[in-house]
């Protein structure tokens, strides 16, 4: 008689790379593949840990001496929008909202080169072509959606416009922004924040209680934003708190800041992925 034993997940750690979101520090990530008959248990377990889907892996910052990335999600019931943020929803009320299977098309990628060439010229994702663009949407091993906003028509012209985008996983307790990008044309309408503002209602109608954000950095130009969202949490410690003060945080370095990679895969919490008997 054969057994088929349980595949436990297997943890890496990424070389060191100048980290993206503040000047002079190296980042590094502590990552798994998402893969098999178990990788939607998998990916909704981790992302209640801080951790973040990129195409068939999962990932968590793991730098050295930096702690400065905090996973971040918005409590759905408790949030209500700022005046600003209120601005934003108006400001946007001719976009249609229409969320497909993960599949990527030309006119998804000229909007992104678009997006890219404006907002994130140096980048790391700047040179990115349409086959690796193709990938990063097509790719997921999970229940994902491609959440599309389009415009009225331009005069004489018959089709709406493409005008956002947001590739969404859908978790058992919330829906998660992976990666999203709009026209910058159109960058007084904020339509990050009309984005962000818009996946909070997909998830109350879908009666899910949070909205995963990915990290926010203090101190960070790119990723300071996401403090502006009320009933905000920040995973820290190994837990969700709300995020109170931002001015609270630092992000200064210190060689104690982050615990040793041994100690932080032992304290994951994976799920059950014995098979259940009849």
């Amino acid at each position: 008689m054969r057994h088929t034993l349980p595949i436990v997940p297997q943890f890496y750690v990424t070389a060191p790379q100048p980290c993206p979101y503040l000047d002079g520090r190296m980042e590094r990530k502590l990552f798994t593949a998402l893969q098999g008959d178990q990788a939607e248990r998998l990916n909704d377990a981790l992302s209640k840990q801080g951790f973040r889907r990129s195409q068939n892996v999962l990932y968590r910052p793991s730098c050295t001496e930096c702690s400065a990335c905090y996973s971040a999600r918005i409590r759905v019931a408790d949030f209500t929008p700022s005046k600003s943020q209120k601005r934003a929803l108006r400001r946007n009320a001719d976009l249609r909202r229409e969320a497909t299977s993960p599949w990527a098309t030309e006119e998804q990628f000229a909007l992104f080169r678009r997006y890219l060439d404006s907002r994130h010229s140096d980048g790391g994702m700047a040179d990115m072509d349409v086959l690796e663009f193709a990938a990063m949407i097509e790719e997921t091993p999970i229940r994902s959606r491609l959440v599309e906003y389009s415009a009225d028509p331009e005069p004489g012209e018959r089709r709406r416009k493409l005008t956002a985008v947001c590739l969404t996983d859908i978790l058992d307790d919330g829906v998660s922004m992976v990666y999203s990008f709009y026209e910058p044309a159109r960058i007084s309408d904020s339509l990050g924040t009309f984005v962000i503002l818009d996946h909070v209602e997909i998830a109350r109608e879908a009666g899910l209680p949070y909205v995963y954000l990915g990290y926010w950095v203090p101190g960070s130009r790119k990723m300071g934003y996401k403090a502006n969202f009320g009933a905000l949490e920040v995973y820290i410690g190994g837990r969700w708190q709300p995020i109170g003060d931002p001015d609270d945080y630092s992000s200064d370095t210190h060689p104690l800041s982050v615990d040793p990679i041994a100690e932080q895969v032992a304290k994951i919490s994976l799920p059950d992925t014995r098979p259940t008997r009849g």
